[in-house]
């Protein structure tokens, strides 16, 4: 026969056992691993984030056009992932693998899938995510309702994957999800030489901002420079 605990007589008993509980799950939440983060190998950045890119998120990198920079943060990325394990991009045609190979990824352990439409490209990146053999998925942004993107965030977090997502702006569906938003600005084009015709251009200076994060408050900045084998 069960016997139940006598009920708090006081107030006061019943505070003390409140503060024991909340004691006992500190003591919980201390000892349980913390997700680590995934470098990118840009000083700057990286410092800016904490270590990198949250493992078990979904990131939003933005920056408007193509020379935003935001592809030679994901190629500095995928080039560290690939070192230790795959990756994986979903192509909507942009993508330009030998770029992402002169950045240092190795095209070997890279996986590439093709996908045009929104319904095909979600469909990817939830095969990816749950498939379990990528740590990095990088995807195009698509119009998706709240609840698909909150379907993948939750995939991203149960298996403890970082799901990159590549726009010119993060979309309001998208933006509640995320556990990051780092936009990309172009400050100026470094070219070497005399101007006109036989000038050589190198890359950008960038300017990384912090719209969302959960260890830093909005508003903060690192600047980068890209190369122009990374600067796609």
């Amino acid at each position: 026969m069960a016997i139940l605990a006598e009920p708090f007589s006081t107030l006061g008993d019943r505070q003390a056992a409140f503060a024991q509980l909340k004691e006992r799950l500190h003591e919980v939440v201390a000892r349980a691993p913390q997700r680590r983060s995934l470098p990118t190998a840009i000083p700057g950045l990286d410092h800016l984030l904490g270590g990198g890119f949250p493992c078990g998120s979904v990131v939003a990198l933005e920056g408007s056009g193509l020379s935003a920079g935001r592809w030679g943060v994901v190629a500095s990325l995928l080039a560290q992932a690939t070192r230790r394990g795959l990756a994986a991009v979903i192509d909507d045609g942009a993508l330009y693998p030998p770029a992402l190979a002169q950045a240092g990824v190795c095209l070997d352990r890279l996986l590439i899938v093709p996908a045009q439409t929104a319904l095909r490209i979600a469909r990817a990146a939830d095969i990816l995510l749950r498939s379990r053999i990528c740590r990095i998925v990088v995807m195009p942004v698509a119009a998706l309702r709240a609840a698909v993107w909150a379907r993948l965030a939750g995939l991203a977090h149960r298996m403890d994957a970082l799901l990159v997502v590549v726009s010119a702006q993060a979309t309001q569906e998208l933006a509640i999800v995320t556990g990051l938003r780092l936009r990309c600005v172009l400050e100026r084009a470094i070219v070497r030489g005399a101007r006109g015709v036989w000038c050589r251009f190198e890359g950008y200076d960038l300017r990384a901002e912090l719209h969302k994060h959960k260890r830093s408050a909005p508003g903060a900045h690192a600047r980068l420079r890209a190369f122009a084998s990374e600067a796609c």
